[in-house]
């Protein structure tokens, strides 16, 4: 009998999800990341997108919010901000909101001086614009390139430092 993987997606409404599965991917700000039994244990911070899931030959797929994961041998528990299913997912007022950050948005990245009190508004922004886009996706209809996974933690470090220079002794 194959070993199995407890899933549980939690947010601040409660628990969203629970099925016990045989694998997971999950999205972290360092890139997504895969769950199978036997799992080493590991923590990772969460960014908006999208949870797939496998239950022997189907896969399943969810948006999750910014949040963290814990995943071990056989438990992988993700707590996150937002939760949404495909199912009674309506894309209008999703575009419809998304419409209306990105002139915000731009608005704000066009300023002369970015003050803390403009950098606040941009990251909120940028976490809303990220969420929406991940629902788009689940939903099958993502919007155009515009999600800005980055801009809180950077693009992932090189490999390569610059003291070592790519020469290893």
């Amino acid at each position: 009998m194959a070993e199995k993987i407890e899933l549980e997606i939690v947010t601040p409404k409660g628990r969203a999800l629970s099925e016990s599965v045989d694998e997971v991917t999950a999205p972290s700000v360092q890139g997504e990341f895969g769950v199978l039994p036997g799992h080493l244990p590991m923590v990772a911070a969460i960014r908006p997108g999208i949870v797939s899931y496998r239950i022997g030959n189907e896969t399943k797929r969810v948006a999750v919010g910014p949040g963290f994961a814990e995943a071990g041998p056989n438990k992988c528990l993700i707590l996150a901000d937002e939760f949404a299913q495909r199912e009674g997912m309506d894309p209008v007022p999703i575009r419809k909101e998304l419409a209306e950050i990105q002139p915000k948005l731009e608005k704000i990245l066009s300023a002369t001086e970015m003050t803390p009190k403009l950098e606040a508004e941009k990251k909120v922004l940028v976490d809303q614009e990220n969420w929406l886009a991940a629902q788009l996706e689940l939903h099958g209809d993502p919007p155009a390139a515009t999600m800005r996974p980055f801009e809180e933690w950077g693009p992932p470090p090189s490999p390569i430092t610059e003291e070592d220079d790519g020469q290893h002794s």
